[in-house]
């Protein structure tokens, strides 16, 4: 569970990133996201888990 909470955190750290140093390009890239076919997030959070997957067991 701690190992859980602690890469839950890390994740809220990199996810806050982008709004605090660049607000503006944030609000673009997230209004061009908002745009994007129901496919074309699937693709998009389908990438996103096997990258992070793959890192896991990279590193682990």
């Amino acid at each position: 569970m701690t190992t859980f909470l602690l890469a839950l955190g890390l994740m809220l750290v990199i996810e806050g990133l982008l709004p605090f140093a660049a607000p503006r390009i944030w609000r673009e890239t997230f209004r061009r996201a908002t745009e994007l076919a129901d496919g074309q997030l699937r693709f998009v959070g389908l990438t996103s888990i096997l990258a992070g997957l793959a890192l896991l067991l990279l590193f682990r």
